[in-house]
């Protein structure tokens, strides 16, 4: 029993340390780049977004389609490093284990 008392007190130490994880990941701000920097849309570690820059040079009516993209692939560029920034700050609490993305411990 004795191994076991300790194994919840580590379960609830990592536990506090995902969630203050999780509370730094949304403080944490995440830039996306298209079309060489002239759109660029910024998230937050968690993934929402927070604001979107785009060049006066692309405000053209007759490049909508174009800006539509841009803005798609400055997000997708924002989202991949959010995600990458996440796993890694996972990996400093779990020691290397990669756990389920919103996986809560029962205590």
């Amino acid at each position: 029993m004795k191994n076991l008392a300790g194994l919840m007190k580590q379960a609830s130490q990592m536990q506090a340390k995902m969630e203050e994880v999780q509370n730094g990941l949304s403080n944490m701000s995440i830039d996306g780049m298209a079309g060489a920097g002239l759109v660029s849309v910024t998230l937050n570690g968690k993934g929402d977004l927070r604001s979107i820059r785009i060049d006066p040079k692309l405000a053209d009516p007759n490049e909508v389609e174009m800006l539509q993209d841009l803005i798609l692939a400055a997000f997708s560029d924002a989202r991949a490093k959010v995600e990458t920034a996440s796993a890694e700050e996972m990996r400093k609490v779990t020691g290397g284990l990669d756990l389920p993305a919103g996986l809560k411990f029962p205590f």
